[in-house]
């Protein structure tokens, strides 16, 4: 059975619109969605150039002279499911399919961006119609919606789809029945005729269609015309469309008006997968292959002319150019409403096709369609068409069947001549009427001359009923009379009928107005629960998206987490090696310390032991002086008794010369007693001058002790401060890290520094200008060090105040040594002029006594030079002492610079290790800082991310109703739709008509009329209800 014509846009009447409405049109939806990048991009690595901002709607490309950027109604991004294309973009036009309109929906694009994808999905595993995989497309949702929303208005609905393909400008039918699709197998498929219907709408002649009552039904059908698509493997897709092909979706819904007449309201949705526009270079086609491309870009490139004409308002618009173009000619400026996908590639590779798909879309998006509501059939009418159809086409099977060379039923044949026979025999029949009737016209006139006649003789009886008529008057009156009284109960009546029409058509109107503002809120309240349920949708999606922002918020917190503990793990270590580091040299500076204190020990036992050799040599000397004096005294009174005789003559001037001598000797040895004193306290002041300085020295290095006790404290205390700054990291890192570590470092800085000034000042006034430069650059530690500074200053002058009074103490003491020589000399000196002036004096008494006066004088000279002699001997020893002295002095002055110098070594030894072990450590704070702010531009760009691009906004539908002002009606207006009460409106009808019944009373009054008239009675509401009006005899 060969199937029927079926109209792929018939004309089917539409329900008029507004002018306005109809002159302005609806713009074209246009819809491009984004691909994301496929295996061999990926492989290729190539660079994104486009760009999909959802929020906004925009499409951005980016092209080697200058970025392009396109505005369209919808737009969706790499990142986009196909229920979020669903439902934004197609659901209110399934909507409006099941209101009564025509819809299509067609996706375009290069070859391999997703058409087929968009519009079908992957092959359906699950038969369940409630169940979609999350992959599903554009026809399986919109199945699924079209029967969820039917099934819960529990409406009375029919329904037929048909999905026909278009390759090489030959339209084929894909649900074809298996049977004949065997028979054709080994030929090629027979084209269906595209034909117009004379209504200004297409059909395709032979187009099967297929009743549906489930949605598995069409997933079937589906499957199975997608199967038969033609398909081919190029370079850019695996599995190409080679073909256009269109599912179509037929609905009958049954609704019923106010009278209770059924209606039945059609609606028809179009779904075009088009063939993928391609590069035959790039695809890799051939021969038939090529061939194949070049039929799909001609109809394309026909389809992009007719989008230009649309555009531009050019007069001639060339559908008929190709079938595609025919086929969607009322989706393309007609009455139907369209939405087109537009399918685009991320790849530079797919620059050129993506920019020809992006110009495509954006001037579909100025045509301008009509759309117009299908016009709602009787059901009566359908039933009676149907039937006539279905009779139809069983006349023509049997004739078919029959195949006896007439190409028309054998019954219709015969009902024809049967009708032709009637009608020749109905011409006879009436042919011999008109002769009766010509007969029958003679007859008549001849009965008319005889009313004539017998008018004649009524008329002279008629003068015999006028008398009877004069008598009858008198009668006439009174009946009349009680006519008028029966006119005017009619009245009464007839007012009484009209006031209950008048608020029966009065409650009839308040009705339909009602009914209408119902309609309308029932709309309305639609409106609102679809967007309800709209609002619902997004609220969801985005709850889970804010879940999953959540949960990788987490994962990135805990990433940060670790590694914050880590760096904090590597800095406490980092401490400890330091804080192990400043131990170790605080114990090497301890043995250093120890080192200078067993070296100014020894010092001191050597300046001790120097100082006992002095009192030694001082004692001996005191101790011969006094051996010398004695003997000198035993020899000058051995002398003086030996002279005593000789001398006593001259005992006077002997006694004076002796007077002065021991006058002389005397002084010369109070003057040796005092210079021994002198000696004395001199040796006492340079043991006090040591018993300081070594004070001093200890003390300094108490202070120096005590100093690296209170550095030792610091340390602790910064490292205490650093611990506590390290569990506070999480809540002030980016505020305290940096300042932190700089405080430290300069802490530390400023501490060595400060601790290498100061042993540079005790070793040697040259290394001034660095602990100036230390000052100077480490000012914020100078207060807290100025003790220490006081203190090794101190020491430092202490000690030089200490080498000057010993070098002073020195010199006065050489100075006073060689003055009281030179004063004991010139004691001498004149102690040996006054014996020779006492010799000369005693010139006679010396001869006598030359012998034993020159003995005595050998004696004393030889005293005197003996006491001489042993003093040089002193004085020679004295000086080698000093100078075996200050030697050992130098020798561990010297000692102490070298201890100090190692010091000095180690202590910038150990500061480089802790400026480098700082410089680590700063470079570890600063690969922390950079981590840590990956880390955070890291959730940044998540979040970001999450709630600027992948956030679903509420779009706009414009159907949400707008706010409007209901008028609920009043009990009391509702009450004064009543009708009155019956006596009132008789009341009224008496107050109104009082003039009339005064007036018909005087005219009771008035004598007989003689003349009798019969007029219509004029009153037009009389004539109401199909009776005849009353007429009044005057």
């Amino acid at each position: 059975m060969p199937p029927s014509p079926s109209p792929l846009y018939p004309a089917s009447p539409a329900a008029p619109l507004p002018s306005k409405e109809r002159d302005k049109g609806v713009n074209v939806q246009v819809v491009v969605r984004c691909r994301p990048f496929n295996d061999d991009e990926l492989r290729l690595n190539g660079p994104h150039v486009v760009m999909c901002n959802e929020a906004r709607r925009e499409v951005t490309v980016t092209t080697k002279l200058l970025d392009r950027m396109f505005t369209f109604d919808k737009v969706f991004g790499q990142q986009a499911q196909q229920k979020d294309l669903y439902d934004q973009a197609i659901a209110p036009i399934v909507n409006e399919v099941l209101e009564g309109y025509n819809c299509t929906v067609f996706a375009y694009g290069q070859t391999g961006t997703g058409k087929t994808y968009t519009m079908e999905g992957p092959a359906r595993k699950s038969k369940n119609a409630g169940e979609l995989p999350t992959e599903a497309g554009v026809i399986p949702r919109a199945v699924q919606q079209i029967f969820h929303t039917l099934e819960s208005q529990h409406a009375e609905y029919n329904m037929k789809v048909t999905f026909l393909e278009l390759y090489n400008e030959e339209i084929t039918d894909l649900l074809a029945p298996d049977e004949i699709s065997r028979l054709v197998d080994d030929k090629p498929r027979k084209p269906l005729a595209l034909m117009e219907d004379g209504k200004g709408g297409v059909l395709v002649r032979g187009l099967e269609e297929e009743v549906v009552y489930s949605a598995n039904d069409i997933f079937n059908l589906l499957e199975r015309g997608s199967a038969k698509r033609r398909t081919a493997e190029t370079l850019l897709n695996k599995q190409s469309s080679r073909s256009h092909s269109i599912f179509s979706i037929i609905i009958h819904i049954k609704e019923s008006n106010i009278g209770g007449e059924e209606l039945i309201k059609c609606g028809r949705l179009n779904l075009v997968d088009l063939a993928g526009s391609e590069s035959i270079s790039r695809s890799g086609a051939r021969e038939a292959r090529a061939r194949e491309a070049g039929e799909i870009n001609k109809s394309l490139l026909t389809l992009g002319r007719v989008i230009t004409s649309l555009v531009e308002h050019l007069g001639h618009v060339p559908y008929r150019d190709s079938k595609l173009t025919r086929l969607l000619r009322e989706s393309l400026g007609g009455k139907a409403k369209t939405c087109i996908i537009a399918t685009i590639g991320p790849s530079f590779q797919c620059l050129e096709e993506s920019l020809s798909t992006l110009d495509y879309a954006y001037r579909a998006k100025s045509i301008k369609n009509k759309p117009e509501m299908n016009q709602k059939i009787l059901k009566s009418a359908l039933i009676k068409d149907l039937y006539m159809e279905i009779e139809k086409l069983k006349t023509e099977v049997f004739a078919a069947r029959e195949r006896n060379g007439i190409y028309l039923p054998r019954d219709r044949y015969l009902q024809e001549e049967a009708g032709k026979k009637a009608m020749s025999d109905k011409i006879d029949q009436m042919e011999s009427e008109i002769h009766a009737k010509d007969k029958q016209l003679e007859e008549m006139e001849a009965s008319l001359e005889s009313e004539r006649q017998l008018s004649a003789y009524l008329s002279s009886g008629l003068e015999a009923t006028k008398n009877k008529l004069e008598e009858t008057e008198d009668c006439l009156c009174d009946a009349q009379e009680k006519i008028k009284e029966a006119q005017y109960i009619i009245k009464e009546r007839d007012y009484v009928i009209s006031r209950l029409q008048q608020s029966e058509n009065e409650l009839v109107q308040k009705a339909a107005n009602l009914r209408a503002e119902l309609e309308s809120s029932v709309e309305d309240i639609a409106g609102l629960h679809l967007k309800i349920d709209r609002k619902s949708d997004i609220e969801e999606q985005n709850h889970k998206l804010v879940q999953s922002f959540q949960s990788s918020l987490g994962e990135h917190l805990e990433s940060l987490r670790r590694t914050v503990a880590n760096s904090i793990a590597q800095q406490q270590q980092k401490f400890q090696d330091t804080e192990q580091q400043l131990r170790s040299f605080i114990t090497t500076k301890e043995k250093v310390s120890e080192d200078l204190k067993e070296k100014v020990s020894s010092l001191k036992d050597i300046y001790c032991s120097g100082l006992k050799g002095l009192n030694g040599m001082v004692e001996c000397h005191d101790k011969e002086s006094a051996s010398t004096f004695e003997k000198l005294n035993g020899a000058i009174s051995g002398h003086a008794s030996a002279l005593e005789e000789l001398l006593s003559v001259a005992v006077s001037e002997a006694e004076l010369v002796c007077k002065d001598l021991q006058t002389t000797l005397q002084n010369q040895e109070r003057e040796i007693i005092g210079f021994t004193k002198q000696l004395q306290q001199g040796a006492m002041q340079n043991i006090e001058s040591l018993r300081t300085i070594s004070n001093v020295t200890i003390e300094f290095f108490l202070s120096l002790e005590k100093g690296a006790t209170e550095l030792c404290q610091a340390l602790y205390q910064s490292h205490k401060t650093q611990q506590e700054c390290l569990e506070k990291l999480e809540e002030t890192y980016q505020e305290c890290s940096k300042r932190e570590e700089e405080e430290l470092i300069q802490k530390i800085a400023d501490m060595l520094t400060a601790s290498s000034d100061r042993k540079l000042d005790l070793v040697h006034t040259k290394l001034k200008h660095l602990r100036e430069t230390g000052s100077k650059d480490f000012q914020e530690m100078e207060h807290g060090m100025l003790d220490m500074h006081g203190i090794s200053s101190k020491a430092r002058i202490k000690w030089q105040s200490y080498m000057g009074q010993a070098e002073n103490t020195y010199a006065e003491h050489s100075a006073s040594l060689s003055a009281k020589n030179s004063q004991l000399q010139g004691l001498i000196q004149d102690c040996v002029k006054g014996t020779k002036a006492a010799g000369d004096k005693w010139k006679s008494g010396q001869r006598t006594l030359h012998e034993l006066e020159a003995k005595n004088v050998q004696q004393v000279e030889s005293i005197i030079k003996d006491g001489i002699h042993t003093n040089e001997l002193l004085l020679k020893k004295f000086n080698e002492s000093n100078e075996s002295i200050v030697s050992s002095i130098d020798t561990g002055y010297a000692h102490i610079l070298d201890s100090i110098e190692s010091s000095l070594t180690n202590d910038k030894d150990a500061g480089t290790a802790t400026l480098s072990s700082c410089s680590r450590q700063s470079t570890a704070l600063t690969e922390l800082q950079t981590s840590h702010h990956s880390g955070t531009k890291s959730i940044e760009d998540l979040a970001d991310r999450c709630f600027n691009e992948e956030y679903t906004e509420d779009t706009p539908t414009c159907s949400t109703p707008k706010k409007r002002n209901i008028e609920v009606p009043c009990q009391a207006s509702i009450d004064g739709l009543r009708a009155p009460e019956f006596e009132k409106m008789l009341v009224e009808f008496h107050e109104a008509n009082a003039p009339l019944l005064m007036g018909e009373k005087a005219n009771s009054n008035r004598s007989p009329i003689r003349e009798t008239k019969i007029p219509i009675f004029a009153d037009s509401s009389l004539l109401k209800d199909g009776r005849l009006p009353l007429i009044t005899l005057n």
